[in-house]
């Protein structure tokens, strides 16, 4: 069965412009027009008959797009789009794309063939350019995840600065060899950690060691696995800034598997603050994000995009909060 990107290809056009075509095509010129019905026919294409139902009204239906559904860190998040989007007589319907860029892009396929009034993606890992003529065409917050320099809705913490307080409580507390479990280098969710975790190290003229930084992949495995590798060190850190809880809770694994004890030995921050962290022993000292509050915000800021209003104000940073608990220890004598 052809999709509207095979049209695309064939027509040597973007899915936006078939979409346009099949529902505006006043607003297309001539040449484009005739390339792209010219490859509808050729194809055989035939338009979701859900799309042409409603095209000429609401589906009542936005389209949500999360990385990892089993991560418990969303699950807060899609409670406030999800509260939001009832009380406004909307459904939300849930895309998971498993980390994969290219589910991301099927997914917009919905978007595309109006089955969904507008879209929140929890996820930006698409190209920049893409991501900005979806966002053309149709209504779409990012939450979460952000693009620098996007012209689109978004609604997150400040990652940069956050990480660096998580660095400096540690220096706070006496640490000078705190190593880091990064995410992987493609998000920049991780490059932003990365970085807050580096400028927290330099402004107090500590040397950034390439040996303390292990990039995992947001899994619990692979927190344990990358805190094995800092603990077979020849000088091993006294402190870990964790990417995630998850990734912290399996660091926190790897230290006692290893016969050693947190924080006594190996001080541990997490981030995200899930709900796990306040009953794991010991309780994990992290990032606290506004993760209910996010949620509703971006639904907010989605409902007034598909009823047509102008935004003044695209960009919403929300205030994160260190929360201390055991598993960073007491100050170091």
């Amino acid at each position: 069965m052809m999709k509207m990107i095979d049209v695309a290809k064939r027509a040597n056009v973007s899915t936006a412009t078939v979409s346009r075509v099949l529902r505006k095509p006043d607003k297309v010129s001539k040449d484009t027009r005739e390339k792209v019905l010219a490859a509808i026919k050729e194809l055989n294409y035939q338009p979701n008959m859900v799309a042409r139902q409603f095209r000429t009204k609401e589906t009542k239906t936005v389209l949500v797009v999360i990385p990892d559904v089993t991560s418990p860190f969303f699950s807060e998040v899609l409670r406030g789009i999800e509260h939001i989007a009832l009380e406004s007589g909307y459904r939300v319907i849930l895309g998971d794309t498993e980390n994969n860029i290219n589910r991301e892009h099927e997914y917009i396929e919905l978007l595309l063939q109006q089955q969904a009034d507008g879209m929140i993606l929890l996820t930006a890992r698409m190209d920049r350019a893409r991501l900005e003529e979806i966002a053309n065409q149709f209504p779409v917050v990012l939450a979460c995840e952000y693009i620098d320099e996007l012209d689109v809705p978004t609604v997150s913490i400040d990652n940069i600065s956050a990480a660096r307080k998580a660095t400096e409580h540690f220096i706070q507390l006496g640490h000078t060899r705190i190593a880091h479990i990064a995410g992987p280098m493609n998000v920049i969710l991780s490059r932003d950690r990365l970085k807050g975790y580096e400028q927290a190290l330099i402004s107090h003229q500590l040397p950034i060691d390439p040996l303390y930084i292990k990039e995992g992949d947001f899994s619990l495995e692979s927190g344990y696995n990358q805190m094995l590798h800092l603990l077979e060190l020849e000088v091993p850190p006294t402190a870990v800034f964790v990417f995630n809880d998850l990734m912290a809770i399996g660091a926190i694994k790897a230290v006692k598997d290893k016969g050693l004890r947190v924080p006594e030995d190996i001080a541990v921050v997490g981030f995200d603050n899930i709900k796990m962290t306040s009953v794991f022993e010991p309780n994990i000292t992290t990032i606290d994000q506004p993760k209910y509050e996010i949620g509703k915000k971006a639904m907010d800021l989605l409902l007034n995009l598909m009823n047509g209003e102008t935004l003044e104000r695209k960009k919403f940073v929300l205030k994160d909060e260190l929360i201390i608990r055991e598993s960073s220890g007491f100050k170091r004598i």
